[in-house]
């Protein structure tokens, strides 16, 4: 059975508790996964403990707290998934499971579950964190709230999946962040709205995916209507899937 054979669960289901196994294995990358979103939060909770607001209006962490909610766990995901798959390139794992009976949608779809079941973790943390803990007050439904935070972090994922085909170093892999992910989150929105950003910029801002990541949480921030948040969801799922097919075609069965 060649590496492009036909898709198989229970190869993609072993190779995704492999990476478990391996993300388990290594305390710093969970702590990175599940301690650093709720911290930052919280650093950013503390930051705004005692900024004053106008009477009638939400206080500052209510108003920037979902934006960023949207941003931590998609920055995290992005960093451990980017650097995580660079190690299985540069070490042969990735060559040494597509000569075995394993195609290589099996690859993707193992990876994309193992990471994807990490970042449902973090955003339930961080959202549990935020809302339980910290007293983030949204208007629309804390539950699609984590859904928005999942989304996010998946997206993450399937860019982090992508570029590690274009890294040799894991240095290298985080120089992937002044050109993928700062950009996105400058013109996301979080700091200027983005109809207010000048017209080559708001250009930009439009196919740049976590901008619909943030217009979703800021939706949730101040409206009960959600049928906005679900198109948003939805775009963010697209550009997710995305990504993930663009790293299919970057799985190569030589390691450079």
């Amino acid at each position: 059975m060649s590496a492009t054979s036909a898709f198989s669960p229970t190869v993609t289901g072993a190779v995704a508790v492999r990476v478990l196994t391996q993300l388990r294995r290594d305390p710093r990358t969970v702590a990175m996964l599940v301690v650093v979103p709720c911290a930052l939060q919280t650093l950013l909770w503390w930051m705004f403990l005692d900024v004053p607001t106008a009477a009638g209006q939400p206080g500052t962490f209510d108003r920037v707290g979902p934006g960023l909610l949207a941003i931590f766990p998609f920055v995290v995901m992005f960093l451990v998934t980017s650097v995580v798959t660079l190690r299985e390139r540069s070490s042969g794992t990735l060559e040494r499971l597509l000569s075995m009976p394993t195609g290589r949608l099996d690859l993707l779809v193992g990876y994309a579950a193992a990471f994807g079941l990490a970042a449902a973790l973090q955003s339930a943390l961080a959202v549990g964190v935020s809302v339980g803990l910290l007293g983030l007050d949204v208007a629309g439904p804390t539950l699609l709230l984590l859904v928005v935070a999942v989304a996010d972090a998946v997206l993450g994922t399937a860019l982090g999946l992508f570029v590690s085909a274009f890294a040799q170093t894991e240095f290298q892999a985080v120089q992937f962040m002044p050109l993928l992910v700062i950009p996105q989150i400058l013109l996301c929105g979080l700091f200027v709205q983005r109809d207010a950003l000048p017209a080559v910029l708001g250009a930009l801002s439009d196919v740049m995916p976590l901008s619909y990541a943030v217009d979703a949480m800021q939706h949730l921030a101040t409206e009960t209507s959600t049928g906005a948040v679900w198109a948003d969801v939805a775009l963010v799922a697209g550009f997710a899937l995305a990504g993930l097919l663009l790293g299919a075609l970057t799985l190569r069965r030589r390691t450079a």
